[in-house]
């Protein structure tokens, strides 16, 4: 396992929002990729995953998070997975909504959001099935049980 570097931009006031080095420690987890990199977490309100889930994806929604993989020029190798924005709100009304401890839901967002950079998807089944054992997998490494035993369906990532 390579080291990851998070850089973490918390722009929402409030509380419940875990710390640094819970993001670090879920984010390395789910770093999987050969070479040490890094990623930026942004977190953020409504107004803007509403406004970049609708520019990026057409949905004039807000989400849990969105992923950005990182696309370097050609002949340009840097170190940089890409970035995560992760709505504080949307996340802890989905925790509430599914009876999960936040925690495990910041965690699998972060999980999540980390796969995807690393080119996992879930749009078809078996893309999913991979995608959602990794998930589950990783998540175990912390003691979280199967978030998708619950309700949860990871919307809009």
């Amino acid at each position: 396992m390579s080291e990851l570097t998070v850089d973490l931009q918390n722009v929402v006031d409030g509380p419940g929002v875990p710390t640094e080095s819970l993001f670090q420690s879920w984010a390395q987890a789910a770093w999987l990729g050969p070479d040490p990199s890094e990623v930026t977490i942004r977190i953020v309100g409504i107004d803007e995953s509403q406004a970049l889930n609708h520019q990026f994806r057409g949905k004039d929604k807000p989400t849990n998070v969105l992923s950005f993989p990182f696309e370097a020029p050609a002949g340009i190798t840097v170190p940089l997975a890409g970035d995560l924005v992760i709505c504080a709100p949307v996340v802890e009304d989905e925790a509430r909504d599914q009876c999960k401890e936040p925690a495990t839901h910041w965690a699998h967002m972060v999980v999540h959001g980390m796969l995807h950079l690393q080119g996992y998807d879930h749009i078809d089944d078996e893309g999913a099935e991979a995608m959602e054992a990794l998930e589950i997998r990783l998540l175990a490494q912390f003691g979280f049980g199967n978030p998708y035993t619950a309700e949860e369906t990871v919307k809009d990532s």
